[in-house]
């Protein structure tokens, strides 16, 4: 069930939500009960089998969470034994139906050993599942979980707002929140809830899925080896860019409000990616509770290991300027890599995910790289930020972008081939419409190289303008959780001590003004639903 449905929007949502309030009035346990009976009928929703694929899976994490707690005081070689054992049966399930058929096409490619293909079902939201027990497991064998009981498991695992794409939470900040919830109407967390959820809904209908149509046809014609000139390489690289961007943003807006509706804050996911003036601040801000995950199981853990490794053999650590170049390579690049390694192959099974992987592991490498050089050619740190903000963020953004296009690609020669038409291998194109109509600047353009094409000027001016406006309005404009702010709109989230102008004039009210508003932004979504269409981030 898709949260852009009808069926979601006008039955199950709304039938949950006040079942849920009303159930609260009577009985908390019921109400909680009833929250995860639902949470169970989403997931079934759409494939009744998925409930019997990931049923069992739940049910053994949650017997090893529970021999974790009995052991984890006086039984430290047992507790070990049992995480590993957890962690193994939770990446082998996921390797099972999510892998299996691209690690078996590796080897064709590689040994032409023939493994024949099969189809298999692959459970909604499983990554997000996965990375989500792993966690618990980890956190409960390190003592940092209270309590649990089978009902609470399963609600924390199966609370539908954030079971099929995210966020990645935890259950030591999920379950306190359960258990003194009110489990009643609340006039400000559904207002917060439906603003959040109005704003999500347009993002994803009205901002993200036209880019679709504009990009898709550029990117299956690299795939089959067709070049595209530079502009259409650059409406194809731009195009997804702000399409997974407004989608993924959409997304984690109709979630955090969703779960708001029944007093939950989830944790923040998303928070202005498209600003950022460095790759490591990109992914302090592109899908959060990822690199929260991956920082604190993966990165961290690899890294410590190595440190200690050095330090017993006396060799040098990571030390700020002093830092030697074995160091950096041992202590940060490996463990960087690795990480984001992993991130490509948790993002999807192709080679095309794991060559995006690796390159943001490599440009978050030359990021901590310039980190450390950099007060040696330039000490005064505000006088750098003042001077090359404005290069770092162009820097930052046209990496992303170019990244982008791996991503979004099918093949590894189909990225190429866009690549190359980015630089003006192909040439550059306008439209023959478009460039009839541009009288005496056609001659200059065509002195330039640029050459008309038997393209779609109607397609090229709608690509052009829907890019800049979605541009202006992720660059220049602020969040919905700046908006939302002083109500903290998701978990933890702090508005700045002093907002920008522009962010005090669209502040968020429960008033009068502010629901005309989102009723005609909701209005607006609701009869762009038409077709339905996936988010992006639910195939991962």
């Amino acid at each position: 069930m898709l949260f852009n449905s009808y069926t979601f929007i006008f039955f199950f949502l709304p039938v949950v939500a006040a079942v849920f309030w009303a159930a609260g009035q009577r009985s908390k346990e019921m109400a909680l009960l009833w929250l995860t009976a639902a949470s169970l009928l989403f997931y079934a929703w759409w494939r009744p089998v998925n409930v019997f694929l990931i049923a069992p899976s739940i049910l053994v994490n949650f017997a090893l969470a529970r021999g974790l707690e009995r052991t984890r005081d006086d039984r430290p070689g047992l507790t070990r034994l049992l995480l590993v054992s957890g962690i193994v049966f939770n990446l082998c399930f996921l390797g099972y139906f999510k892998y299996l058929n691209f690690f078996a096409g590796v080897v064709n490619d590689m040994f032409g050993a023939g493994y024949v293909l099969t189809q298999l079902i692959l459970p909604l939201g499983i990554s997000f599942i996965t990375f989500q027990k792993i966690a618990f497991l980890v956190d409960v064998a390190a003592g940092r979980t209270d309590r649990f009981t089978i009902r609470d498991y399963a609600l924390f695992v199966l609370f539908f707002p954030q079971l099929i794409a995210g966020p990645i939470v935890h259950y030591r900040e999920m379950m306190p929140q359960f258990r003194v919830a009110s489990c009643r109407f609340d006039a400000t967390d559904t207002s917060v809830g439906i603003a959040l959820f109005s704003f999500g809904l347009a993002k994803k209908l009205l901002l993200a899925d036209p880019l679709s149509t504009i990009v898709q046809p550029i990117y299956a014609q690299s795939a089959a080896g067709l070049p595209q000139s530079m502009t259409d390489a650059w409406i194809a690289a731009l195009g997804f860019t702000l399409q997974i961007y407004f989608d993924f943003s959409g997304y984690t807006d109709m979630a955090l409000g969703i779960a708001r509706m029944f007093g939950i804050k989830l944790p923040m996911n998303f928070n202005s990616p498209l600003k950022a003036t460095s790759i490591i601040d990109f992914w302090l801000r592109w899908h959060v509770s990822l690199t929260r995950f991956l920082t604190a199981y993966i990165y961290n853990p690899i890294s410590l290991a190595l440190t200690r490794r050095r330090m017993a053999q006396g060799k040098p650590v990571f030390g700020g300027k002093n830092t030697t170049a074995s160091a950096f390579l041992i202590l940060l690049v490996m463990p960087t890599v690795l990480t984001m390694l992993v991130s490509g192959i948790w993002h999807g099974a192709g080679y095309t995910y794991i060559a995006w992987g690796l390159m943001h592991g490599l440009l978050l490498c030359v990021n901590h790289l310039w980190r450390l050089l950099r007060p040696r050619f330039w000490p005064h740190a505000a006088s750098y930020q003042r001077w090359f903000r404005l290069p770092a963020f162009l820097l930052t953004f046209g990496a992303v972008v170019f990244a982008m296009v791996l991503f979004r690609s099918t093949t590894i020669g189909g990225a190429f081939l866009l690549w190359k038409g980015m630089v003006g291998a192909f040439g550059i194109t306008v439209p023959a419409a478009v460039f009839a109509r541009l009288g005496d600047a056609a001659a200059w353009l065509a002195a330039l190289g640029i050459v008309p094409a038997w393209t779609s000027g109607s397609l090229f001016l709608e690509a052009v303008l829907r890019i800049a406006v979605l541009l202006f309005i992720a660059l220049a404009l602020p969040n919905t959780l700046e908006i939302l702010g002083r109500y903290e709109p998701a978990l933890g989230y702090r508005p700045p001590k002093n907002p920008a102008w522009l962010q005090q004039r669209l502040a968020w009210q429960p008033n009068s003004a502010w629901a005309v508003g989102l009723a005609g932004i909701s209005l607006a979504g609701l009869l762009s639903l038409g077709q339905l269409s996936e988010f992006l981030y639910w195939q991962f």
